[in-house]
């Protein structure tokens, strides 16, 4: 969204508010001109949050994440213009700008929804899901580490495997990437398995490999971005790896069952090279909304043969 304004606003100054665990990423991007923790920012008194908020002197307010106490702040701080979907009630109340947008039963990716809310600018919002890729702006990338640049084969295919998704994703299993370990050519390919520490605990027979590196709980997310754009390719469930890894353009495969709202169409990742897997997109208990594993019955190889 930031590089879709800029390239139809080009002097326009933008500022995102977001929870500490996003400043990293936002911070390689080259549209993105200021970041407001909100982490820090929700710690002060109510009345210091608007005088904060003042203090900016935006002209906009795009409630991209809607939350109720964000937009009661942002009409607090008289914000000459707010934007926010109709669906949200507490937008009536706050907002100057309803935008009629509903996410729940429709076609269209969370980045394409999300340029919805840019209809109040008069422009065409409608933007293809090839050309969402152009908009990141990753050029700020973090320099790596010698410890860990160290490690990158440049004879190798150098691939991430992320097993785990702190409960964001349904997960393929650590079984199912124990036997994409064993498929995947040792000649061919370098393997790091990437996670929390916390994570790391949880698969601890898959750590014992020697056909891997195991970087769990061993870097900070900006090194962690700078050893995803130094490595050739990431798979993991829907997670924030795999699209960090599909905006660095990096071959990012994704796991996924067809299940609403989970399912590829909606949260596929979305770079040059990016690429996603179900088992079966007809699958009738994911359509009937029931919990379902049959993202697990997705083969090793289909993944090899993705990585071909």
């Amino acid at each position: 969204m930031a590089g879709f304004i800029k390239e139809h606003f080009p002097e326009c100054k933008i500022i995102f508010l977001g929870r500490s665990y996003t400043k990293d990423v936002i911070a390689i991007s080259e549209h993105v001109d200021e970041f407001i923790n909100y982490d820090e920012l929700e710690k002060l008194p109510n009345q210091e949050r608007i005088v904060q908020l003042e203090k900016i002197k935006a002209d906009v307010f795009v409630h991209v994440f809607p939350k109720k106490e964000i937009a009661q702040l942002a009409k607090a701080a008289d914000i000459p213009l707010r934007v926010g979907t109709t669906n949200r009630i507490y937008h009536w109340l706050t907002c100057n700008k309803l935008i009629k947008l509903s996410r729940k039963n429709s076609e269209l990716h969370e980045a394409q929804l999300n340029f919805k809310l840019l209809e109040f600018l008069n422009i065409n919002t409608t933007v293809s899901i090839k050309k969402i890729s152009d908009y990141y702006g990753f050029t700020k990338i973090p320099l790596l580490n010698n410890e860990f640049k160290d490690l990158i084969d440049p004879n190798k295919f150098n691939i991430i495997l992320h097993p785990k998704s702190k409960g964001s994703a349904k997960e393929w299993g650590v079984t199912n990437f124990e036997k994409l370990i064993e498929l995947l050519s040792k000649e061919k390919f370098k393997i790091f398995i990437s996670g929390t520490e916390q994570e790391g605990r949880l698969m601890p027979e898959l750590l014992k490999n020697n056909n891997i590196i195991d970087l769990t709980g061993k870097l900070s997310l900006q090194q962690y971005i700078a050893f995803i754009n130094n490595c050739n390719g990431l798979v993991a469930a829907s997670t924030g790896p795999l699209h960090i890894a599909a905006a660095l353009n990096k071959k990012a495969i994704g796991l996924f069952i067809p299940k609403r709202p989970m399912h590829p169409g909606r949260w596929m990742p979305i770079g040059k090279d990016a690429h996603y897997v179900v088992f079966d997109k007809d699958c009738m208990d994911c359509k009937n909304g029931k919990d379902c594993n049959c993202i697990t019955k997705i083969t090793a190889k289909q993944i090899v043969d993705l990585l071909q």
